[in-house]
């Protein structure tokens, strides 16, 4: 079975084409247009993120196709991402992939994004199969999600205020470094000392695998005060060390408690901040061959784990049809 998926919940215009035989799934093509226009704004600017996506969609498409050697008379179902994300982008993919499967008379699927985040290991590991524990961690989600089955989950913790993304991209702001910010932080922080100065972890009362990041983004605006522009300046990258360091501690935190408690058989982390280095090597130390990372091609918003995602649901549950909208909200357990 063969789909043609489309991704655009963002500021990132993706289509792919992926089969599925049995459990495993095959990329045959994925494209993906990043949108620039948006860095001088110093964040995701929705109207034009929407605008954006209408101009490339075609192109982007087709370019899939192309890629894959198909044609649109070879494909089975239609696929796009429903939500979460931006309304006016997430219009664009699905009214676009609704009109081919109506024209063709095909099955049209919507994907849950966070649900094609987890797929996305499946993609990176074909011999991955549930129950295993996830970290989804990207610009705007952190969440801690329990896969039962393939279409079985259960949401353990989430992030209480800010995303570990957002508070890369907000921290960098503060150090001027720009939007986006966290490939920046990275990059710099391997010239720094991680050590040249502790920010404070987040304390949770709550019970239960939850992570907080905004009391972490206040902590480094307050340093940055302090010190000034030129100590910033000067040792620009140590902070950055020690501010990711402080993001990724956070992270081992709530993660290794949830994985001595839980014992899961496989530890998958996936979305954007993934990619994050000092995040593999952390979590590598600790759990060993345990922890499976997206590929780097799936870990930042693509339309391959929307495909995988879509071809499984489609296989259990059959279609969702025309009727189907957008969900700019929508959490990994959906009502």
């Amino acid at each position: 079975m063969r789909a043609l998926a489309v991704e655009t919940s963002c500021d990132e215009t993706s289509a792919s084409v992926v089969e599925m035989e049995g459990d495993r799934f095959r990329v045959l093509s994925l494209t993906v247009k990043s949108q620039v226009i948006h860095e001088r704004f110093g964040g995701i600017v929705p109207e034009l993120a929407a605008r954006a996506h209408v101009e490339v969609i075609y192109d982007v498409v087709a370019k899939a196709l192309s890629d894959a050697g198909v044609s649109l008379s070879e494909i089975d179902i239609h696929a796009a991402t429903k939500g979460p994300g931006l309304a006016a982008s997430l219009v664009v993919g699905v009214e676009f992939s609704k009109t081919l499967a109506l024209a063709f008379r095909r099955p049209f699927v919507g994907v849950n994004h966070l649900i094609g985040h987890i797929y996305s290991a499946y993609l990176s590991a074909p011999d991955l199969r549930p129950p295993f524990l996830t970290l989804i961690v990207s610009g705007g989600h952190t969440e801690l999600v329990w896969v039962e089955g393939w279409y079985s989950f259960r949401l353990l913790g989430h992030t209480l205020d800010d995303a570990a993304g957002e508070a890369f991209d907000k921290g960098g702001r503060t150090l001027g470094l720009g939007y986006p910010a966290g490939p920046k932080i990275d990059r710099l922080a391997k010239e720094g000392d991680r050590r040249f100065h502790r920010f404070p972890r987040p304390k949770i009362k709550r019970r239960g695998y939850f992570f907080s990041f905004s009391g972490l983004k206040t902590a480094l605006l307050h340093y940055a005060r302090a010190k000034g522009e030129d100590f910033i300046a000067r040792n620009l990258p140590s902070v950055a060390a020690s501010y990711q360091e402080a993001i990724v501690g956070h992270l081992l935190d709530v993660v290794e408690r949830a994985y001595m408690e839980l014992k899961p058989p496989a530890l998958v982390v996936v979305g954007g901040v993934a990619l994050n280095s000092r995040l593999r090597e952390v979590f590598r130390g600790r759990f060993g061959d345990s922890v499976i990372f997206a590929k780097p091609e799936y870990c930042t918003d693509n339309a391959a784990m929307i495909g995988a995602a879509a071809l499984k649901k489609y296989e259990l549950f059959g279609e969702d049809g025309q009727e189907v909208g957008i969900y700019p909200s929508l959490g990994v357990i959906e009502p």
